[in-house]
């Protein structure tokens, strides 16, 4: 099987990390002599504030106002999880980023410098209401004050949403627009169409 490079797109409880799982999975029971490289920068800006120092002290606020973290970091994030965990034999699946244009255009330079064409970007289309209700049963800690939930899709329709139109638009992507209010499963079945695996 082609390596794949897919990044996830979608509201906060949209279910990239569900179908994220359902596509690890998949790509390892079809393509067993390569790895995965998951790269979900949420899960890293919660491992990483948790450590000392000035500027997780910065990004734990944020977390807390629910509001979006500077571009650098995120980039940051993923560039060092490039860094430090590809070997070129990967499929690569990012998971909720990028999250504003200039990260795009800045993960567009990343692509090819590792040689990675054709990359397929998956919305996953869910209503503002639908994300509400995932969140609320979710039982994050991140999700369940109402105001800090407000601001994060709040966030993704000003920053993110320019991006999926970006992506939706631009030759050099793969663009499935996958509606999410489905089961997971058939989200599932209607991705791995879309990819061709």
């Amino acid at each position: 099987m082609q390596l794949q490079t897919v990044i996830f797109i979608g509201r906060s409880g949209s279910g990239k990390g569900v179908q994220s799982e359902h596509l690890k999975r998949y790509l390892a029971e079809h393509s067993p002599d390569a790895p995965v490289l998951y790269i979900e920068t949420g899960d890293y800006f919660r491992k990483y504030i948790k450590s000392p120092g000035d500027t997780w002290e910065r990004a734990r606020k944020i977390i807390e106002l629910g509001t979006r973290q500077p571009d650098f970091l995120a980039v940051w994030m993923w560039a060092t999880a490039f860094i430090e965990n590809y070997h070129g034999n990967e499929h690569i699946v990012f998971d909720g980023a990028p999250r504003a244009l200039p990260e795009a255009k800045i993960l567009e330079t990343a692509l090819p410098f590792y040689g990675r064409t054709n990359p397929v970007v998956v919305f996953l289309d869910v209503s503002q209401e639908t994300s509400e209700e995932r969140l609320k049963g979710r039982g994050r800690a991140d999700d369940v004050n109402p105001e800090v939930v407000a601001r994060r899709l709040a966030f993704f329709t000003k920053d993110v949403l320019p991006v999926v139109e970006y992506y939706r638009n631009n030759e050099a992507y793969r663009f499935l627009d996958i509606d999410g209010e489905q089961t997971p499963e058939k989200v599932f079945e209607d991705i791995k169409k879309g990819l061709e695996v």
